[in-house]
């Protein structure tokens, strides 16, 4: 009877099986290696912005729970009374009949000016030449350029009552008797205000849209034209599309900016607290802390500021991801 034997199995085979045996933990190893360096090289810089921005925003959010004024600085003492200062904040009616308003309604006319501006501006720099283009550009980013605090000053110098040019030349032009105090009217101020933030927030959004107009195709641009297609056709059907994640970060950041105004409306004559009328939620704030002495009710007003912002950078960063998916 013939007995026929299993032929052996090689040693590579033998090699692979044992390194198949204990691949899993091995690459559960390198993933989670992989996972964990980026945090490692991003801890140190983690660890500042936690002292810095983290810690401060700790104490402010403790304040607010308190009944802080000068006599809890001068004896160091605390007087927690919980949220009632929310309370205050959210049943006072200056939130609901003035400050928000002003807030919400000046960010959202601010966004839409500063960024139809910029686009306007993006379209005139995206048909120059190369030489004009960047003469253009250099200039209008020096208004970028300019503090805010600056430009504030220039702008209230324009529309002073006694000495602005603007109350000068409506004189001139026999439209106005006398000289008029523009910053005493709420819609008159905030007239002033979104002057100032359109005249220095366009900029980014010209030069961010124009490095998006560089990139669209101007062969469909042409086709389009060949085919009797408008210039406001091609940028809705065109131009929009494909710049739409740059408007959605444009946008977002704008909004950002434009919900915590604050040295436009406090420099401006009234803004600091004179005229109640004006307030908005960063400035009601820093009156209510500064000027009123009330900590705490300036910290929870901050407080809520701060999550008005952070949903708003939720969007932002939600935006960013999607468009890295795209």
């Amino acid at each position: 009877m013939t007995m026929v034997q299993a032929p052996l199995p090689a040693a590579g085979s033998e090699r692979r099986s044992a390194s198949a045996a204990g691949g899993p933990s091995g690459r559960k190893k390198k993933l989670s290696w992989v996972t964990a360096r980026p945090w490692l090289l991003l801890a140190p810089g983690l660890a500042i912005l936690a002292v810095l921005m983290l810690w401060p925003l700790v104490q402010v959010f403790i304040f607010s729970l308190q009944d802080y004024g000068l006599r809890e600085i001068n004896t160091g003492r605390t007087n927690f009374i919980g949220f009632d200062n929310y309370v205050e904040a959210l049943t006072n009616p200056t939130l609901w009949t003035v400050v928000l308003p002003n807030t919400v309604g000046f960010a959202a006319v601010a966004v839409f000016a500063t960024v139809t501006v910029g686009t306007l501006v993006a379209l005139l720099l995206a048909r120059l030449g190369r030489v004009w283009r960047t003469i253009v550009s250099s200039c209008i980013m020096i208004a970028w350029a300019m503090p805010a605090v600056t430009g504030t000053y220039v702008w209230t110098w324009i529309f002073d009552a006694d000495r602005g040019v603007f109350n000068a030349l409506l004189q001139e032009w026999g439209l106005i008797d006398g000289p008029v105090n523009w910053f005493t009217n709420q819609w008159a101020f905030y007239a002033i205000v979104l002057l100032n933030i359109v005249h220095h927030g366009f900029p980014f959004v010209a030069v961010t849209v124009l490095a998006g107009l560089l990139g669209v195709s101007k062969e469909m641009l042409e086709a389009a034209a060949l085919d009797g297609a408008g210039a406001w056709r091609r940028f809705w059907k065109i131009i929009f599309p494909t710049l739409r994640p740059v408007f959605s970060v444009v946008i977002i950041l704008s909004t950002i900016w434009d919900f915590k105004v604050f040295a436009q409306v406090y420099l401006m004559p009234g803004g600091n607290g004179g005229n109640r009328s004006v307030l908005n939620l960063g400035v009601w704030s820093y009156v209510e802390s500064f000027g009123q002495n009330r900590y705490g009710f300036g910290s929870a007003l901050a407080v809520l500021l701060t999550l008005v912002l952070l949903g708003v950078t939720i969007v932002y960063i939600r935006a960013l991801m999607k468009e890295d998916e795209l």
